[in-house]
Formats: structure tokens, C-alpha cells, sequence
């Protein structure tokens, strides 16, 4: 029966309706939800691991099994997944492995907007490219065959608007699969020291000449003949784009983007008089045409950043004058940065860091927004773990002139995704930085998904749960303190006294994320500015919370004797304020009371 899904959704269900029933991933978007939706299946295992590296690595000793499993991730978490990534290219799999990368151009949740096509040229693993979600469920079962053929990993591609775009699909019945192999023992063919790897590099050679030969004739490069003064390589969803701008041009339409089909490609390019390659972000496509000797017209025409739309495409290949006529048109529309939740526990920490002075190290979660106005609490972020690393690189360094000055802040997730190794290098190498876990319970920015330290699996089993303190004794932290982060004063305390500590220190800043207590109660009441004791001094919006806002006051306002007269006064809204107490403590004129 048709119905309605999103490409991560699709991903889940062909998955699954092709034999799938073990999976690994680490939260990301925009893949979060395929295995979210995978795990709800009867008769699977998924799994939330720490890092997208062991997720892999989980996949991979489930497909030397014998079994079919898929690993998901975002683009980002290709780069941690990278090393066994490259040698699992050499090993092949015994059963089948399809590792989903999700690229997302225009950086919607982002920190880079790298193309991981190209992972698939470097280590040389076959890519298959969805343009919908009928495509996103029926690639990925195809993708698992491809694997089991070639004895090799898969990649499928999706971008953000495939993720994340809803379309119709045509869901079939899960198919009967039996795992076929079992466990082999092979050393020569799994065993990748230098010996073994010299040869298995050559046979990996041979199947991606095997490869390049089977996509001359894979049914999901087509050729779609129309006018042919114009003919369009392309993938993905920029297909979409073209042909709702241009639907009567003639199309090369790519299932597989690596390896591209050469042959394919020349006969296409001798049927049309001009030829445009369409394809978001880098030149991948582009530059491999160009070396088969074909004239082709591509980033000069197009972006290199960004996602496309219809209107790009119409202004690339058309001139611009069909963009004019396809986008809206757009008034002035006031900025709206994103900002914490109202009563987020973050709040309270990034604002005592702002008013130490520190140098503050972040990194990737919802937290990263501290950087923002008016708390600018935070002064860096790379990528996953890499706070740690930096404040104890900063902190040796300034040696003694950095003392006091530098912190690293990282979620809870985060710390286990790629944190821990970092502080035990710390302990090992005796730095003078402190690192601050933001332990609200859950990987938040993603949506709420379990990790180690939450006590419960992906499938909702409880678990053991991760004692960050302990681990941190165990690493060789000797100064662990925890604070609440709703307690103003405290958390100032104790910032103060341990970047004042000689060492490396650990704080860990506990309370859960307030969109998700899990069983928790919290019968705080919301807050009220009383407005005949606030000043105007406007403190309490120096903490940025969406609640807080400014009332002008008229100017005949008139004030007391032997005081200034206000311009306005704060004004709390009751329906989003959650009672936190924040604005409360950091307010000297004590004008910030509970509602009645």
C-alpha cells in the first residue's frame, strides 16, 4: 500500500525488507532517524554506540559473521569511521555492510559542509546516490546486493532534503533471508598485516575494475532522452531540481555515483549538443567528465556551496531569468538566531563562564550556541571531543601566564563519543586546564537519544549506566567536583577555586536537558518581573533566556525621589518561563518573584 515517508524513514524499511536485522550508528543529523525507525522492527538489533569509529566496527565483525548490517551516520562521522573504513575496503565483508553517510549541505546542523563522495573515491567503496524516498528504500536493498556480489562496503549518500523530505513510497513485504556464510576463518583475507594487505590491495583493484564494469549496465544510470540541444549529468536530488525547471532537456541520470559509468557517459555526451553536469557541492562528478577528454560546463554555471533549488538550476543553465520567475518573492524579515530553551541548564554555566574571563574551548551540542550574544560564553569549536585536546594544547602553551585562564566544554555524549581519551592525556600530561561535562542526561541537539551514561540502550533495555566521576578517578583526575548549574553562586565557587587549582580538574555540570527529565518532577513555578522594584538595569537580559523581554516605558514615566529615571522594564512571559531561578539570582533589586 503507498504511503508517506521521509528518505531516513524509506532507509529504515527497505533496510528491513531486504534482511536487515542488525544496525549500529551514532546520532547526527540529518540521520538520526533511520535507525530510530529501524529499531521499532520486530526481530532486529540496533544499537547507539559511542562513536561512529565503533559503530563500524561493530558492523563489520556483524558482517564477518555473515550477517547483513547497516551502519548510519552523518557526513561528519565518516571522518571518525575513517580507519576502519579504509582497510574494511581491503577485507571485504563475507556478508554484506552498507554504511549510510548523510551530507548536509547549506551546514543546517553542521560545523563543515564536506561532499563524502569523495570517501568512496579515496577508499575506493562503491556509492549509491537516492533522489526520494521510493529511491532512498529501494537503493538501499540494492546496495546490499551490490555488497554481497563484490564482496565490498556500500556507501549510500543521502543529502538533507532526501532525509528529511517526505514523498511516496510503496512499501513491500519483508523479504525471507537467511545469513549465507557464517563465520570464516580466512587470516590471509582479514588479517590486514603488511604481508596480507599487499595482497588483498590488488584484489581490491580487481573488484572496483569489476564495478566500473557492472555500472556501464546498472539499470540505475539511465539515459532519458528529450531535447537534445541540452543534456544534464546528474544525482540526487539535484535531478529533482532540474527536471521540475527543465523537464524536457536530456537527462544522465546517476544511481551510482562512484564508480561512474565512463562508457555510459561518452555515448550520452555524443547525443546532445551541450552538456551540464548538476551536482551540489564539489566538482566530483564534473571532474571526472572533464578527464574522459568532454567538453562540460559546471561550477562556472553553478555554486560550489550551499543546497541547490529549482531556481539555481534555472539560473545556471537558463541565465537567471527563470529564477526570477520561480523564487517568491521575500520581504524584510527580522534575523532570528536560534537560542537554549527556555530554563536550559546551560544557561546558568555559560553565563558565570562569560563574566570569568576564561578562554573557553567548546564543542558540538546545544551549548555551541553560548557563543551567541549576550552570553558569549564560548570562544572555539572544532569538532567532536576536540575541546579537551585544545584547552590542554592552549593551556601548555601560555604555561604559566595561562593559568586561571582556560576551560574546555563538552556534553555528556559528547565526552564518550570522543572526550575520554582526551582527559586521560590530560591527567598523563598535567595540564592546567579544567574541562566541563554538560551532563544533562541525554544527546539533546540530535533529539533525545540514550548513550552510555543514561543507564538505558537504544531498543529502551536497561543498561549499565557510565559513572562519569569514577572514570574520571580512574583516568587520573584527583579534583572532580559537581555542580548544579541552576545555582549561580556555587557554580561560580567552584569554576573560581579549580581554575585557581594547580593541574587538571574535572566539573561536571548536572542537570537534565529541560525538554527531557525523564521520570524526574519539577514543580517549579513560573517567574514575574514586579515592576515596581525592577530598575531597569537589564541583568537579567544579559542571560538571553527566550522568556525575558523589555518594556519601554513611557517618557513621562516619572521616578522616585533621588532616583533615576526608567526607560522600561523586563517583562517575563509565564508561558515559556519554567522557573529555573536563574534570572532570579543574578537580579540585585530582587524585582524577579514567583507567580502567585
Amino acid at each position: 500500500m503507498r504511503t508517506i515517508m521521509s528518505g531516513n524513514e524509506a532507509i529504515a524499511r527497505g533496510a528491513y525488507e531486504c534482511g536487515v536485522r542488525f544496525a549500529s550508528g551514532y546520532p547526527g543529523t540529518p540521520s538520526t532517524e533511520i535507525l530510530e525507525e529501524f529499531s521499532k522492527f520486530d526481530g532486529v538489533y540496533a544499537e547507539w554506540s559511542p562513536n561512529e569509529k565503533v559503530a563500524l566496527e561493530v558492523g563489520i565483525g556483524a558482517a564477518l559473521a555473515g550477517a547483513r548490517a547497516m551502519v548510519v551516520m552523518k557526513h561528519v562521522g565518516v571522518n571518525v569511521a575513517a580507519d576502519p573504513l579504509f582497510t574494511v575496503s581491503y577485507t571485504g565483508t563475507n556478508g554484506a555492510l552498507v554504511i549510510v553517510t548523510a551530507d548536509d549541505p547549506s551546514l543546517h546542523s553542521s560545523q563543515n559542509e564536506q561532499d563524502n563522495r569523495n570517501y568512496a573515491k579515496f577508499a575506493k567503496i562503491p556509492m549509491l546516490e537516492p533522489a526520494d524516498s521510493e529511491e532512498a528504500r529501494t537503493y538501499v536493498k540494492i546496495a546490499f546486493e551490490i555488497s554481497e556480489r563484490f564482496d565490498t562496503p556500500v556507501f549510500l549518500r543521502t543529502t538533507t532534503r532526501v532525509s528529511h523530505s517526505k514523498s511516496v513510497v510503496e512499501p513491500a513485504e519483508p523479504g525471507v533471508y537467511e545469513d549465507k556464510t557464517g563465520i570464516r576463518i580466512d587470516a590471509a583475507k582479514y588479517v590486514m598485516v603488511p604481508m596480507n594487505a599487499r595482497l588483498r590491495r590488488i584484489e581490491m583493484e580487481k573488484r572496483m575494475a569489476a564495478i566500473r564494469d557492472f555500472s556501464e549496465t546498472f539499470p540505475l544510470n539511465r539515459m532519458e532522452m528529450g531535447n537534445r540541444e541540452i543534456g544534464i549529468i546528474t544525482a540526487g536530488m539535484t535531478y529533482n531540481y532540474a527536471k521540475d525547471v527543465f523537464p524536457d532537456y536530456s537527462y544522465l541520470k546517476l544511481g551510482m555515483v562512484y564508480p561512474l559509468p565512463a562508457k555510459l557517459i561518452r555515448t550520452f555526451a555524443s547525443q546532445v549538443q551541450k552538456l551540464y553536469v548538476v551536482e551540489e557541492l564539489d566538482p566530483f562528478i564534473e571532474e571526472q567528465v572533464r578527464a574522459l577528454g568532454l567538453e562540460v560546463i559546471g561550477k562556472e554555471a553553478f555554486p560550489f556551496t550551499n543546497e541547490f533549488d529549482p531556481g539555481i538550476v534555472a539560473a545556471g543553465i537558463g541565465g537567471g531569468k527563470e529564477r526570477d520567475a520561480l523564487l517568491p518573492a521575500v520581504g524584510d524579515i527580522p534575523p532570528r538566531p536560534p537560542n537554549l530553551c527556555p530554563g536550559c541548564p546551560h544557561r546558568g554555566l555559560f553565563y558565570v563562564l562569560g563574566k570569568l574571563k576564561a578562554f573557553v574551548h567548546g564543542d558540538i551540542g546545544c551549548y555551541t550556541l553560548s557563543f551567541l550574544k549576550p552570553l558569549e560564553g564560548l570562544h572555539s569549536t572544532i569538532c567532536m571531543g576536540a575541546s579537551i585536546g585544545m584547552a590542554h594544547g592552549m593551556s601548555k602553551a601560555l604555561g604559566k601566564k595561562g593559568k586561571g585562564k582556560v576551560v574546555g566544554v563538552l556534553g555528556d555524549s559528547t565526552f564518550i563519543h570522543s572526550g575520554i581519551t582526551s582527559l586521560l592525556n590530560m591527567a598523563y600530561n598535567r595540564s592546567n586546564a579544567v574541562i566541563v561535562i554538560c551532563d544533562n542526561r541525554t544527546t539533546a541537539m540530535t533529539g533525545m537519544q540514550e548513550h552510555p551514561a543514561t543507564g538505558f540502550t537504544l531498543q529502551g533495555e536497561m543498561t549499565k549506566a557510565l559513572d562519569f566521576e569514577v572514570l574520571a578517578a580512574a583516568l587520573g583526575i584527583d579534583s572532580v567536583r559537581v555542580i548544579d548549574p541552576y545555582d549561580i553562586k556555587t557554580t561560580r565557587a567552584v569554576m573560581k577555586e579549580e581554575l585557581d587549582r594547580e593541574g587538571p580538574s574535572l566539573v561536571i555540570s548536572r542537570r537534565a536537558c529541560v525538554l527531557f527529565r525523564r521520570d524526574e518532577v519539577d514543580a517549579r513555578k513560573p517567574l514575574r518581573i514586579d515592576p515596581e522594584k525592577c530598575t531597569g538595569c537589564k541583568t537579567c537580559l544579559g542571560l538571553g533566556c527566550p522568556p525575558i523581554s523589555w518594556k519601554k516605558l513611557d517618557e513621562g514615566s516619572s521616578a522616585e525621589p533621588g532616583k533615576k529615571a526608567r526607560k522600561g522594564i523586563a517583562v517575563i512571559d509565564r508561558n515559556l518561563c519554567n522557573g529555573c531561578t536563574i534570572c532570579q539570582q543574578v537580579c540585585k533589586a530582587g524585582a524577579i518573584v514567583e507567580e502567585a
